[in-house]
């Protein structure tokens, strides 16, 4: 004989179910049976009712019964299944998530789950560990031997602070619409360089249609390498790319000229941001230009060197540069330059500019724990003698 539910939900109970339904992450089948019982409760024949929600007719009993002979929860949610016993012991685990934090076995340059399973057996009484309880695991504990990450944890001293906010004070001078000839005459220019691979094709590359992308072949022709310099401007839509067969200190020092004498011949003083590569000094101008010359150059600049591993403070557009325009084959260094002359023209007649959202004030806000504390705190001036 079946027996038949009848589900009556008191007020708070409806409301919370159609709050568990109008939002939030829920399991599927938690949904469903919420559905199930406000319609049960609605008057709604049970074969309508399953046949509307796409479930069976047992499906509808079960969920009146956990409702009846337990409580609303009880029948939202399934009891924990018993499911097969660990097969690996806390103390295997704990030996587990030790050896997988260890040194891997000679002549290997990492942990995997086959040798982590592999050493687990030599080193219990397990006669076989599958890789899937090895991989569950370690994923219980989020650890992946096989994964490493490069990091550079710079040297946060007075130093670091001084050079980080003398590069954010220039950045956020702002461009007073009132005297628009200060960003010319006082220009700050963000200059860097980057190597570039020549890279050309052995098989012609077979050109996109209709349902198939274009195909291009794993193996390549290595062309030689070239250097970039950029220069952006940091309050103006304005960069410019130079393509040099070096990066000498000979080519850093015509970069500057260059920047003085044709870029911005009207500056009075172009304040430039770099960082601190060895060519990057005063002395280039004078191992490359007589000492007149280096001098008049000297005289047009200022520069403001990054901290140390904080490269991420030079405004340029390196990363911009090769996503749009060099994340492909290239393999002459005329057509390189020609490619990036046309993004550059593009990317000035645009208007696009950095939008530089860091300033001192949030450097001091974020970074304050890593500034360095004052040795003594000066609370009144010097008396006068």
């Amino acid at each position: 004989m079946t027996i038949r539910y009848r589900v009556d939900l008191s007020e708070v109970e409806r409301i919370e179910l159609q709050t568990l339904l109008r939002g939030g992450r829920h399991a599927a089948r938690t949904l469903k049976r919420a559905q199930i019982l406000l319609a049960v409760d609605a008057g709604m024949p049970d074969e309508t009712m399953a046949q509307s929600l796409g479930v069976g007719g047992s499906t509808v009993y079960r969920t009146k019964r956990r409702f009846v002979e337990g409580n609303l929860d009880k029948a939202l949610h399934e009891e924990p299944r018993p499911g097969a016993t660990r097969k690996l012991s806390a103390q295997e685990e704990a030996l587990l998530v030790a050896t997988a934090c260890a040194r891997p076995p000679e002549g290997r340059a990492r942990w995997t789950v086959e040798l982590l399973a592999g050493e687990i057996v030599r080193l219990t009484e397990h006669e076989s560990l599958s890789r899937e309880t090895v991989r569950r695991r370690l994923a219980e504990n989020e650890l992946k031997p096989w994964r490493e990450k490069m990091w550079c944890v710079p040297k946060v001293d007075g130093e670091y602070v001084a050079r980080m906010e003398d590069v954010l004070d220039l950045y956020a001078e702002p461009p007073d619409p009132k005297y628009p000839v200060v960003c010319l005459e006082y220009p700050v220019v963000c200059l860097d360089e980057s190597p570039v691979q020549l890279i050309g094709e052995v098989r012609e590359p077979i050109a996109a249609a209709p349902g198939q992308i274009e195909r291009v072949d794993y193996e390549y022709r290595r062309c030689g390498t070239v250097n970039l310099f950029v220069a952006v401007d940091a309050h103006r839509p304005w960069r410019k790319v130079s393509v040099t067969q070096k990066r000498t200190a000979q080519d850093y020092a015509e970069r500057l000229r260059e920047l003085v004498d044709v870029d911005d011949p009207d500056a009075t003083c172009i304040r430039v941001v770099q960082d601190n590569l060895s060519t990057h000094t005063p002395g280039a101008l004078y191992e490359a230009f007589p000492a007149p010359e280096a001098h008049r150059i000297l005289e047009r600049l200022e520069f403001h060197y990054t901290p140390k591993h904080a490269s991420w403070l030079n405004m340029v557009e390196i990363g911009v540069l090769k996503g749009q325009c060099l994340d492909r084959r290239i393999d002459h260094p005329e057509e390189l330059a020609r490619e990036i002359a046309a993004w550059q023209r593009r990317r000035n007649a645009a208007g696009a500019r950095v939008k530089w959202m860091f300033t001192t004030e949030k450097a001091r806000a974020k970074m304050g724990r890593a500034y360095p504390k004052p040795a003594a705190k000066l609370d009144q001036p010097a008396n006068q003698s």
